[in-house]
């Protein structure tokens, strides 16, 4: 599904498509097909949560992901997705306030 597959591009991207990294992909979306089974007017939002989804998980066994790539100063951080519930999902950096790529086209 190309929800997955966006998710797997940013992964990839930022080097840490592992076995169970995917897994963890692979849960959240799992859980988010049955979001959406219970709310389908809620298809829209699917990729940013997916993708936070997978930020979050991804924080607690592994640390911040994906790190900005804008700051070149300071303490690393990672990027967030915005909107947070919404269509059309970025990442960007909070600090600067900037769009990094859409979620599924870091590079």
């Amino acid at each position: 599904d190309q929800r997955h597959h966006l998710r797997l591009a940013d992964l990839m991207a930022r080097e840490v498509a592992e076995a169970e990294v995917v897994s963890l992909v692979e849960e959240a979306v799992t859980h988010r097909r049955w979001w959406v089974g219970q709310w389908p007017d809620g298809v829209a939002y699917v990729a940013g949560l997916v993708a936070q989804d997978v930020q979050d998980a991804l924080l607690e066994r592994y640390g911040r992901w994906p790190l900005c790539p804008v700051c070149a100063s300071g303490d690393p951080h990672a990027l967030d997705v915005e909107p947070e519930l919404g269509e059309d999902p970025h990442w960007v950096c909070g600090k600067a306030g900037v769009v990094v790529a859409p979620v599924g086209g870091l590079t």
